[in-house]
């Protein structure tokens, strides 16, 4: 069995479909990991939300910031964007049981030799802290309560963890290193309007600031700009599908790439 972890799909359908055929995937022996972002910006999300849902336990999922704004738009909780390309879904006869299955995922996954989350994690947070705090997230998104976690999900204050915060507050961190992180401070503080490459001053990338720990390898997406970053400590998956580059399948027990050239549905330079 082998384990492809796959970067943000955003809706490109047809390059899925011909990433899974460049590695030869079956469903009976492999596993597919998608680092969240499996919607929106690209054409077909809709095709892609029935393709891998119908993948049942050959795929694993963790939730995205644009797979969280579906879930708010569809529940009449944000305003969609002028670039969302998001009505399909919402028209669609299917739509309540993708958007049930969606709301099902982890934020989080950890298995053996690898962990997997869409943007980053705190430095305060060692892998098995993170994933105990996902719980708590994904506990108030599966609840019968998940319409008011949505309605108070959006905002970048606190910006800097607390073991003390509650409540919403406390969520909403949790929810903004997880799938919307790219910068922080030496003193933990995070930067979340910032979407080039580099650090702005007096900021470092997250996987940077974070300390050296005998843990699990952490898989992510988010962060087009930065590209491929394969490093032993991270693997950076987002490649930029929707903006033209490439769709990109890591094979995590050798660290085999496999990529896939992108049409570019959004202009290049836009919001990422």
């Amino acid at each position: 069995m082998a384990r492809y972890a796959i970067g943000d799909v955003q809706g490109c359908a047809r390059e899925l479909d011909a990433l899974l055929a460049r590695i030869g995937f079956d469903a009976d022996r492999d596993r597919l990991w998608f680092v969240g972002d499996l919607v929106n910006r690209g054409p077909k999300s809709l095709e892609v939300l029935r393709t891998v849902r119908a993948l049942g336990d050959a795929a694993v999922v963790v939730l995205g910031n644009h797979d969280l704004h579906l879930l708010a738009v569809a529940e009449g909780l944000a305003r969609k964007r002028t670039d969302d390309t998001l009505d399909a879904v919402l028209a669609a006869p299917d739509c309540d049981d993708l958007l049930a299955w969606l709301r099902a995922r982890p934020l989080m996954h950890v298995e053996r030799d690898y962990a997997m989350v869409h943007a980053g994690l705190l430095p305060e947070w060692s892998v098995a802290r993170a994933q105990a705090l996902a719980a708590e997230v994904e506990s108030a998104l599966r609840g019968p309560g998940y319409r008011e976690f949505l309605a108070n999900m959006y905002g970048s204050t606190p910006a800097a963890w607390d073991d003390a915060l509650d409540g919403w507050a406390r969520l909403r961190v949790i929810v903004n290193a997880m799938t919307r992180i790219r910068f922080m401070t030496g003193a933990g503080h995070m930067e979340l309007k910032e979407k080039g490459a580099a650090p702005p001053p007096g900021f470092a990338a997250w996987y940077d600031a974070r300390p050296l720990r005998d843990e699990p390898v952490l898989v992510c997406g988010h962060w087009s700009t930065l590209g491929l970053k394969l490093e032993p400590r991270v693997a950076m998956l987002d490649t930029g599908c929707v903006w033209g580059g490439t769709l990109s399948a890591l094979r995590l027990e050798d660290r085999w790439l496999a990529q896939v050239p992108c049409s570019g549905y959004q202009p290049v330079g836009e919001s990422v």
